[in-house]
């Protein structure tokens, strides 16, 4: 089989850069080692977790929000089976359209590890057999895997990743959490709103290191209210397990003291590696960073011409949408084209209760690179929308650039803060000023009227909205 190109792995990027590629002519075929298409985002991360997330704060607001509603409901009980069936229903409602769009736009899907041979073949593996794949071009989008430390004796049954979390069916008295980011607060949610005691344990001194501070501690608050608890500043020494239970052992920094805890699970979510494993790059002399990424020029081209890769096997952030604008990008690229990426300007969004979703620079950063700021902030509570909802938690946080005005940061926690969010993106790369954002017209009542207000404050300007 020869084909203009190849994609291997089929998860967001992949199955994007196949279908822009396949549009602008190619023919294209996409590798996936699964017997399902969507990689770990639509089969094991994004997508489950968020059907999970949705299931359980509908129970959230049904135990504790309906009757102030008005909304009485006796004998309430969590199916967490019912919610998991749901949730691979949903998986499949969208592996299925991921394969729809493959045969709508012509491409070959090949199922079977891949292998590369040389720069313009590749083998693919299925069990016992063999495909040789000819090629001109090719994009590796092969994903990243959770990084489980052998200290932790990560065995899938016990001691488990966000992998084997999307599939527990039971509800666990007690839940361990190693890791207060992204992934480790969203599963933590969904466990703490059906009565899971959850504990989180993480190294550093707060949770989601990176992201804005203020925007951080807004959230913790909301989540200790759901009934997480938090050991920051605290690192794991140990963890053992049983058929049972899984004993995890940890101490503060700088302290001899070990503290030890019990649970059903004990969830490693410390981050993740790109998967390149058995990929055949010393074949083609594709080099790799310390950390195991494959590196890439300024169009995303390995060192081995005509080889491409995107995602979380190279450098940036782990995130689906930042893997689909690489995928389009290489495509166009290849066809002559000009197409751009503001990786400045890639949002990031935390799905837990109230969402967490930022863009653009933090207040840490402006100070670390001495750019002169202001801010403007706005707590949701003082928004009738938000009251009317009851969805009082949160703030939203506006870091304009102190003498052009220049938008260099939006930062929000409350209710859909994730559609939120997409106002600060769209302004921000046209170079928007906090004046822009303070003077749109916001629909009233709404939750975005909490940017313009916030908008405002940058400016300093009053708040006007009630």
């Amino acid at each position: 089989m020869k084909f203009d190109l190849v994609v291997i792995g089929s998860g967001p990027g992949g199955y994007v850069a196949a279908i822009r590629a396949a549009q602008l002519g190619f023919k294209t075929a996409i590798v996936e080692r699964y017997n399902v298409l969507g990689g770990t985002c639509l089969n094991v991360g994004c997508i489950p977790s968020k059907a999970l997330l949705d299931s359980t704060e509908h129970f959230h607001n049904a135990q504790h929000n309906f009757k102030e509603h008005g909304i009485n409901i006796s004998d309430l009980k969590a199916d967490l089976k019912q919610m998991v069936e749901r949730k691979n229903g949903v998986v499949k409602q969208t592996n299925d359209g991921v394969s729809f769009l493959m045969k709508k736009n012509k491409i070959e899907v090949i199922h079977g590890h891949g292998s590369f041979v040389d720069k313009n073949k590749i083998e693919v593996t299925n069990g016992d057999n063999k495909t040789l794949v000819e090629f001109d071009k090719a994009i590796i989008a092969t994903g990243s895997k959770p990084v489980a430390p052998e200290m932790f004796n990560y065995d899938k049954k016990r001691v488990i990743t966000s992998t084997e979390a999307l599939n527990i069916d039971s509800i666990p008295k007690r839940m361990v959490i190693v890791g207060a980011g992204v992934v480790g607060l969203e599963l933590g949610s969904v466990f703490a709103r059906i009565g899971t005691e959850v504990e989180v344990i993480e190294f550093q001194n707060r949770i989601l290191p990176g992201m804005d501070a203020d925007a951080a501690k807004e959230l913790q608050r909301s989540l200790k209210k759901v009934g997480i608890k938090f050991h920051l500043n605290h690192g794991v020494t140990e963890v053992k397990s049983t058929s049972k239970s899984v004993t995890i052992k940890f101490s503060k920094k700088g302290s001899e003291d070990v503290l030890e805890t019990k649970a059903d699970y004990c969830l490693i979510a410390i981050g993740r590696k790109p998967y390149t494993d058995n990929l055949g790059l010393e074949n083609i002399g594709v080099a790799k960073d310390d950390k195991g990424r494959i590196e890439v020029d300024e169009h995303l081209e390995t060192s081995a011409k005509g080889i491409f890769a995107i995602g979380d096997v190279i450098k940036g952030a782990m995130l689906a949408h930042k893997a689909e604008e690489e995928g389009v990008f290489v495509a166009e690229y290849m066809v002559g084209e000009k197409p751009h990426i503001n990786y400045e300007l890639i949002p990031g969004v935390v799905y837990t209760w109230p969402e967490l979703a930022v863009v653009g620079k933090t207040e840490e950063q402006c100070k670390e690179m001495e750019i002169p700021y202001k801010i403007g902030k706005f707590p949701m509570k003082a928004l009738g929308r938000s009251r009317a909802s009851m969805d009082i938690e949160g703030m939203i946080k506006v870091i304009a650039h102190k003498d052009t005005d220049e938008l260099l940061g939006v930062h929000m926690v409350g209710a859909r803060a994730a559609d939120l969010i997409m106002e600060a993106v769209a302004l921000m790369e046209f170079r928007a000023s906090a004046e822009d954002m303070a003077r749109i017209s916001h629909p009233h009542p709404t939750y975005s009227e909490a940017v313009k207000e916030a908008a405002l404050g940058a400016t300093g300007n009053r708040y006007i909205h009630i």
